[in-house]
This record gives C-alpha cells, structure tokens and sequence, in this order.
C-alpha cells in the first residue's frame, strides 16, 4: 500500500507537468546533466546519412525498494541491481520511515561501489524516506499548483495516518487557508472548517487569509469531523477532546455555513479549533490570490529554529512577507 500510494503521487505529477516531475528527477536523485525530455531535431547527422528529422529521449530507470521499517537487507538490494539494464542513468530508491542506519548504508554503498567499477553506466544509490519524498516534490510545485496541492496533502495525511511519518514535525508548519466570507465567524468562534474529504499536512498553526494577507492565526488545539444524520450529529475527535462547547461551537458553524450556502451539515467536515485567533498581517506581495491551501515551514519564514509563542509570532509575522 505505501508503495502503491507513493508511486500514485509520483504518476500524478507526471500526468499534471512531465517538465515538474523531471525537474524533481533532476534535483534530489540525478546530476544537473540529466536531461531526460524528448528532444525534437532537424537534419541531424548520424554515421553515414542526415536524416530529414529524429525524436529522441535520453534512458533513465529508478529501481524502488520500500520497507516499513530499516529493514533493507545487502542479498535483495544487490539482486535488485539486476533489475537495470543499459539506461544512462540508473538509480536505486530504498524508501521507508526512517534512514538506513549508517553502518549497513557504508556496506551495500561499498559492494555497490565495486559493482558499478564494472558497469558503462553506475548505479546511484538514494536513501531517503516517505517525508522526505513528499517534501521535495513540495519544493517543485508553487501556490498555482493547486490540483497537486490537494493531493500531496492527501498522500502526506496517509503517511501521517499509517506512521510513515514517524516524528511529527507539525511544530514548524503553518497551514494557510482561505477564509474570505467566514473570517469574523471563525475569529470569533476560534474555529475553521473544511471538507472532511481533503486531507492536510500536520500542522500546529493554523492562518487564515483575506485580501492578500494572512489576517489571523492561531494553535490547533483539537481536530474533530462532524455530520448529521438521522439518529443526530455524528463526532469522531481525532485530535482534542470533543467537549459540549464544542459542540455548540459545531452546531454555530453549521448555521453560519447555511448562511453563506455551504453545506456542514449532510456533507461531513473537519472542525479545527484554535485556542484562540490572534491578529496578524503576514502580506502576499505578488499579485493573483492563492487559488487554495498553502503551507508554510516557520523556521524558514522566520530564519530559526525557534517557534515562537502564538502572540509573538502573530507580531512578528507583520514584518515578514511571502510570494
């Protein structure tokens, strides 16, 4: 299933822009000489003759072998290599949760090493994990990019859900989303809501946005779904403690999405509470509105590794702008 899912996300970028998925290629796993696009050319001379044209494409294969845990052993990887052939470039992914440990990494790198002294073509070897992943394809997509967005969200809410993602980092990232209509609503009830079908990536800190800035932000505190049906509202508390206020606070925005015309109540949806909303200005200062969620790492918005407190960082997010 991991597998399935990762190379599900990987065959998505390639549908949505080949030039973004080979641009992925490049950067994290090949040098800056791989140039795997096809290439359309004219009158292009071979050993004895011109012919009028030639489409050609450069030969690439990634080898993957995924573990749920550091459980890569030297005999299956060295068997793998195999599975490669006379392609220019040649890369073998071991992929799980966590780093091969440095010692083992040393010995099949060492046996690789004698291995490609005898191959026109070496293999490389990448270690990486399932986070690492989704974060380098992050880096190849921008705010434009939404219909990837969504889903980089829903492959990195299921490796958060089946712990391909073991040590959460959500203490650094901010989730921005989009609250035009609803924002004196959920400033004032410390809550936003969201389709319970889009996932998300981890975060700590929630922003909403208004007319080309990040007007509030807050701490999540408790995650909770809520859909009614006939027996009443159905909760699932999936982060937090499903309390009476906060079922109120459900049932309030159930009526502020009627409103606005949004359907909260026969369509399940995700609550996320803040301890409270505290005001900021965290500016766009390119033009066009984001065309949905973004999300933003704090130690590089900020230049630290030390997140602070919600208040102050809601102060010093005035100072600070994003494209």
């Amino acid at each position: 299933m991991a597998t399935a899912n990762t190379m599900l996300l990987l065959s998505r970028l390639y549908s949505y822009s080949s030039d973004k998925f080979f641009m992925f290629l490049k950067t994290e796993y090949f040098s800056d000489s791989f140039n795997p696009e096809i290439t359309f050319r004219l009158q292009e001379k071979s050993v004895d003759s011109i012919p009028d044209a030639t489409i050609t494409q450069e030969s690439f294969k990634v080898v993957v072998e995924t573990k749920m845990f550091d459980w890569f052993h030297d005999d299956q990887l060295l068997h793998h290599l195999n599975s490669f052939g006379d392609e220019k470039y040649k890369a073998m992914i071991t992929l799980a949760p966590e780093l091969m440990e440095e010692g083992k990494k040393a010995i099949f790198e060492e046996k690789l090493k004698e291995y490609n002294e005898k191959q026109h073509h070496p293999i490389i070897h990448i270690n990486t994990t399932f986070e690492a992943m989704a974060n380098a394809i992050s880096d190849v997509l921008d705010d434009r990019d939404y219909e990837l967005q969504d889903v980089l969200a829903d492959y990195l809410n299921y490796c958060y859900t089946d712990g391909l993602i073991p040590v959460s980092d959500a203490w650094k990232y901010m989730r921005m989303q989009l609250a035009g209509t609803t924002l004196d609503f959920n400033v004032s009830a410390n809550v936003y809501y969201d389709n319970a079908e889009r996932g998300f990536r981890a975060h700590d800190t929630l922003g909403l946005y208004k007319n080309k800035s990040v007007r509030a932000i807050g701490k999540v505190v408790a995650r909770i779904t809520a859909v009614e049906t006939e027996e009443g509202v159905t909760y699932n508390a999936e982060f937090g403690e499903l309390t009476e206020e906060r079922k109120e606070t459900i049932a309030k925005a159930m009526a502020d999405g009627d409103s606005h015309g949004y359907d909260l109540r026969t369509i399940e949806h995700r609550y996320f509470f803040v301890e409270k909303f505290y005001e900021t200005e965290f500016k766009k200062i390119t033009p066009r509105a984001p065309m949905g969620t973004r999300i933003f790492d704090l130690t590089q918005v900020l230049g630290t590794e030390d997140i602070p407190p919600i208040e102050e960082l809601a102060e010093r997010l005035k100072n600070e702008t994003w494209t």
